[in-house]
């Protein structure tokens, strides 16, 4: 029997190291793989027998000896068996293509990767032109999963046109990954890493760039360590390097650590500080498929981005398009986070509604409450109520309720939450990461957590009610980029949606008694 152990940063949070120990200490070296994404099983403990892979979670290191026993003789006897992995319904009704092999094994070993189909789309890439690989790119559909969402080959084909012929471009991956609630990028990184590194490689003959660079958020140490590992094991298999498997293309790849700053996950701040200066944002035009990283013309791509370009060039394009809905094709990696019962990361088809997600997923509430608000998209995302949830998460269907899927981070509220605090706290949020640039941004969102306290406070409140949503315009309308521009959606739709957590106590009381 193989056992099976996560050494990712969400299982070792939650007493993982200590599990392998145990197995350590009764003479079983396990293998320590990346998380599935079930993380309120984790640590998950998968075993591989003659009957298939099972599964036991969460397990405590005094778990091991039961287990063992168990083992031995009956597993589903024991109060913790999982019955077999795949087979498990958060995981078995899922539409895996990005996280097809997280928590499989070793994820920095090359061997394991390319038993699994890995690097069969850089296979095929290398006897491809640049240009070939851009169609793929356009023909499957795929656009930016950092947020943007704007058609990934079209940004590609800029890039591959830009500049004279031996013209240095470059592929900047960003995984800065700071939105609240979201964690994919960094389960890509730590299970999966080479489908990353894959992705870039390719993303760099696509556009003819010899340079690579991931901007890594500084808060994940351990992503840090393993993709430097994956890298280093790359090159010494010439899958990065020179004459890359022989095809006379080179491609270089680094991993650079971010600011520790939130703004730093615009794609032009991100720029500024991969290059040494603060992260500021840059006005477009140009944009950064023009004059991007040193001015010169840039990729700049999402961890799921540029993830995702593995398997369409493995698949290919029309196999990718199967899943989805609208122009929003392929997966998306959703996250649940927040005050829900089951979090996790689950990859579907787009189309599938918020209350599909969160209910039949997620469980509903950890608190057991039930639930007030959704928010998606990270801090600049709308807080939605129970009905908008029946709303497809596809960018255009949320773009008409004025929401965001953006990273696909979903957080949950149950019914004891304040929506006016949590819209305070979207201003506040501004305040603190604004990189200051534009006054929009730098002084509207100080002034909106001042007009919000008024208007809880109840003073002049009709008054500053439209002044609250005079100053979200001139955010919305005004700022450089979204920082400034989308703060105002989860404030407004906070003031639009709960209406009464913006009255004061005693005028909520009186609001009562007349009802």
């Amino acid at each position: 029997m193989i056992f099976y152990i996560p050494q990712d940063t969400t299982a070792l949070a939650l007493g993982s190291e200590a599990v392998a120990r145990a197995l350590q200490a009764v003479g079983i070296e396990p293998v320590r793989n990346g998380s599935r994404g079930l993380f309120w099983l984790e640590p998950l403990l998968e075993v591989a027998t003659d009957q298939g892979r099972i599964a036991f979670g969460p397990v405590a290191a005094q778990d091991i000896p039961s287990i063992i026993d168990a083992l031995a003789s009956d597993p589903a006897s024991h109060v913790l068996y999982q019955g077999e992995v795949a087979e498990i319904p958060f995981l078995k009704s899922q539409q895996r293509l990005t996280y097809a092999r997280a928590g499989l094994g070793d994820p920095v070993c090359l061997d394991n990767y390319k038993s699994l189909n890995g690097f069969k789309g850089l296979k095929k890439a290398l006897q491809m032109t640049g240009q070939q690989i851009v169609d793929q790119v356009k023909d499957s559909g795929l656009r930016g999963r950092g947020g943007a969402a704007f058609p990934a080959g079209i940004k590609w084909q800029t890039v591959h046109d830009a500049g004279k012929d031996g013209c240095q471009k470059y592929i900047v991956c960003n995984a800065d990954e700071g939105d609240s609630g979201t964690f994919a990028d960094r389960l890509v990184m730590e299970a999966d890493p080479y489908q990353l590194i894959e992705g870039m490689i390719i993303a760099g003959l696509a556009v003819g760039a010899d340079q690579g660079y991931i901007y890594l958020r500084s808060e994940y140490p351990l992503a840090h360590k393993l993709l430097n590992i994956a890298i280093d094991r790359a090159v010494q298999a010439n899958f990065l390097g020179e004459n890359i498997q022989g095809c006379g293309k080179t491609f270089h790849l680094e991993v650079r650590l971010g600011a520790g700053a939130y703004i730093c996950g615009e794609e032009t701040s991100l720029l500024e500080s991969l290059e040494g200066k603060r992260g500021m944002v840059r006005a477009k035009p140009p944009l950064p498929a023009i004059e991007g990283l040193f001015g010169m013309p840039t990729v700049v791509n999402n961890v799921l981005t540029l993830a995702a370009i593995s398997t369409i060039l493995a698949e290919g394009a029309a196999a990718y398009q199967n899943f989805g809905m609208g122009r929003s094709r392929g997966t998306l990696a959703i996250q649940l986070a927040g005050n829900i019962k089951c979090g996790g990361l689950i990859e579907l088809a787009f189309g599938v509604t918020l209350r599909e997600v969160v209910e039949d997923y997620g469980q509903g509430t950890y608190s057991g409450r039930p639930i007030r608000a959704i928010q998606v998209g990270g801090p600049l995302g709308a807080f939605l109520p129970e009905s908008q949830w029946d709303t497809p998460m596809d960018y255009e269907a949320f773009a008409a309720i004025k929401a965001m899927i953006g990273h696909g981070g979903i957080v949950v509220f149950d019914d004891t939450a304040d929506m006016a605090a949590q819209a305070r706290f979207a201003m506040e949020f501004c305040v603190v990461e604004s990189c200051g640039k534009c006054t929009p941004c730098r002084i509207g969102s100080v002034r909106g957590v001042e007009v919000i306290d008024r208007i809880v406070a109840n003073e002049n409140r009709d008054n500053n009610v439209i002044l609250l949503h005079e100053l979200c315009d001139t955010m919305e309308f005004g700022s450089l980029c979204a920082m400034g521009g989308m703060t105002p959606y989860p404030v407004r739709s906070a003031l639009k949606h709960f209406p009464d957590d913006f009255l004061s106590r005693d005028a909520a009381g009186a609001a009562q008694g007349e009802n």
